[in-house]
């Protein structure tokens, strides 16, 4: 018997993600010298603007990335004057991470980057099919995100 593995839902899912990602980090890394995972970061954080400033912990758990990681991560971009490490002023063993000014910038660059792929990988969808497809998406979403928190 055959398995017809590519038709299952969470190999197409997970494929669909991976190349996806993939396509994205190529892109991004050739037009703004950011990898996927520093693009990720910064939307992250973005996300937070005008909240609580996050920590590197609390970045590690949100990017399902290792503190160690997001520590890496932060380093580089920290040098590259994309965002700062400011010491938290109830612990002082937590850094927590503020964008700056070009990381802003940055970030619209990497979400017309993303838009852009969008369109080519929904190449052949109508707009009913988009929406709907979106739709869907979102209420597996829920449904994965409502298993996690059993």
């Amino acid at each position: 018997m055959k398995i017809r593995i590519a038709e299952r839902f969470g190999f197409l899912v997970s494929d669909t993600g991976r190349l996806y990602g993939r396509v994205f980090d190529q892109r991004a890394r050739q037009r703004l010298g950011l990898s996927l995972a520093q693009c990720r970061l910064l939307g992250v954080l973005a996300a937070h603007e005008g909240e609580k400033p996050l920590s590197q912990a609390e970045l590690a758990d949100l990017l399902d990335l290792t503190p160690m990681g997001v520590a890496t991560l932060c380093d580089r971009m920290q040098a590259a004057g994309w965002l700062r490490r400011v010491p938290s002023t109830t612990d002082r063993r937590v850094n927590e991470i503020e964008l700056l000014e070009p990381a802003v910038e940055a970030l619209k660059a990497a979400m017309a980057l993303g838009d852009e792929l969008q369109k080519q990988a929904q190449q052949g969808l109508s707009p009913e099919e988009d929406v709907q497809l979106r739709a869907l998406l979102g209420k597996v979403h829920g449904n994965l995100v409502g298993l996690l928190s059993k």
